[in-house]
């Protein structure tokens, strides 16, 4: 499974502010529940998981991206969902620099593998400038995904 394959317009919002991590956070528990069964984990829950994971210290990777994560019991499949700040929020990243692109990655409870695997595809293809970069010049929901699934479909 690749990330490139978990992309989905749907799951993509591009917001000219936020005002916090909180509503980051929120933002991307709505864009997570969006397109699932009905009796999965709804955007409460899953706000819930991916706070819990900030808790244990910030998913801020630096460079203005965080990948924030979690597991949840009851989730059929990982999900992806992206989030794109025209100004960034504080998300106590290690070079304290505001956060601007989000990429949250949500697993069912029991993937342990596939959550490891997801997580390191999202951060090798976020170590790289120009697919940062491009991910920035994006200027709607459909060139960002066409850049999403470019800059992870070589991962």
């Amino acid at each position: 499974m690749s990330i490139a394959e978990l992309i989905t317009a749907e799951r993509i919002r591009l917001e000219p502010e936020c005002s916090s991590q909180k509503r980051a956070l929120e933002t991307l528990a709505e864009l997570l529940a969006t397109g699932g069964d009905t009796a999965e984990p709804g955007s409460g829950a899953i706000f819930e998981a991916l706070s819990a994971r900030e808790k244990l210290g910030s998913t801020g990777l630096g460079h203005g991206v965080a990948i924030p994560h979690g597991r949840l019991a009851g989730l059929g499949a990982p999900r992806v969902a992206v989030l794109r700040l025209e100004s960034g929020v504080d998300f106590d990243a290690m070079d304290h620099e505001p956060v601007d692109i989000l990429i949250a990655l949500l697993v069912p409870e029991d993937a342990t593998g596939d959550h490891l695997e997801l997580l390191a595809q999202l951060a090798r293809g976020l170590s790289q400038p120009d697919t940062i970069a491009a991910l920035r010049r994006a200027e709607d929901v459909t060139a960002l995904e066409q850049e999403l699934v470019r800059g992870f479909s070589a991962g």
